[in-house]
């Protein structure tokens, strides 16, 4: 059985995400003087996207696909991604959470 973080993990990475990352400066004597948070967006990956599929899949149908094909998946989750995160969908993964 695969680990639901593993896979919810790699869901993540196949659509892209924001992540919030901190960085702390110290002083010489080790006393905090900045503390700045920011955020950081990491594209949609492709090789994650077909890793997720075939581990949600049987595999069967993802082996049959081209590169191409993989490409519109790409571009089909995106707009998904789009739509949930303006509110204006909610995606049967989503729902799964």
């Amino acid at each position: 059985m695969i680990d639901e973080r593993l896979v919810n993990s790699l869901y993540k990475k196949a659509v892209g995400y924001t992540a919030k990352e901190k960085t702390t400066e110290y002083s010489a004597e080790g006393d905090v003087v900045k503390q700045k948070v920011t955020s950081k967006h990491y594209p949609p990956d492709i090789t994650a996207l077909k890793a997720y599929l075939e581990i949600v899949s049987s595999g069967d149908t993802l082996e049959k696909m081209t590169d191409e094909e993989l490409a519109e998946e790409k571009i089909r989750l995106l707009k998904i991604l789009e739509e949930t995160e303006n509110g204006t969908c909610k995606t049967q993964r989503e729902s799964e959470m």
